[in-house]
């Protein structure tokens, strides 16, 4: 009840987060509660408050979780979510999968088109979405090269790289890659474009926050 269907909390759920990363130490189904506290935390405007209020146990869940992953445990993407989710990274903890049949929808920076990106078995490509057609008039993704990568995609990508996660690796090379748009032909970010349009609205403030600091 502290995580209603892993993704609803309710009024108790962020004064319950130290005593389940407590337990946490040996107890699964507690480490798997608070991830699931921490990934939910911003859906509701209780982000704030948790990385305020329990600095010390989120420290701490985040090395019981990248303790778990370094094992390389069949759930691997959830403890990746749920490590970025600790980082901040609500928008990629909540998107992100493990790029079989990856999509995301941006919108062009230049010409507004919805554009749909995919990233998987499907293909590696931008495209316009038809209901009837499928995706049409399809440009090929162009990956970041490893020397490329800054920031949080150097992160995510060095940590897939640590734990063996080849195919996580390289899907995030084409997330933090570019796009050419279907309809103007304009080139861009996919992440840029991604995370302008899903960045929750708490977090961004408190990143503005930390920059006037």
């Amino acid at each position: 009840m502290l995580c209603i269907e892993g993704e609803t909390l309710v009024p108790g759920s962020l004064a319950a987060l130290p005593r389940l990363v407590a337990l946490a130490r040996s107890e699964t189904q507690a480490l798997e509660m608070a991830g699931a506290i921490v990934r939910s935390a911003m859906t509701d405007n209780q982000g704030e408050r948790m990385f305020v209020e329990s600095p010390d146990a989120i420290a701490e869940l985040r090395e019981l979780v990248d303790q778990r992953l370094q094992t390389r445990p069949a759930d691997y993407l959830w403890g990746f979510r749920t490590l970025l989710a600790i980082e901040g990274q609500f928008h990629w903890s909540a998107a992100l999968g493990d790029f079989s049949d990856d999509f995301y929808e941006v919108a062009c920076p230049h010409c507004s088109l919805n554009v749909t990106i995919a990233i998987g078995g499907y293909g590696y490509y931008s495209a316009c979405r038809d209901w009837d057609a499928g995706d049409v008039d399809r440009r090929d993704l162009r990956p970041a090269s490893v020397a490329e990568l800054d920031g949080m995609g150097r992160w995510m990508y060095n940590l897939a790289v640590r734990d063996g996660q080849d195919r996580l690796a390289e899907g995030i090379t084409y997330l933090m890659g570019r796009a050419e748009c279907p309809r103007c032909a304009s080139v861009f970010r996919i992440a840029d474009e991604y995370a302008a349009a899903n960045l929750p609205t708490v977090l961004s403030v408190r990143l503005a926050r930390s920059k006037i600091g």
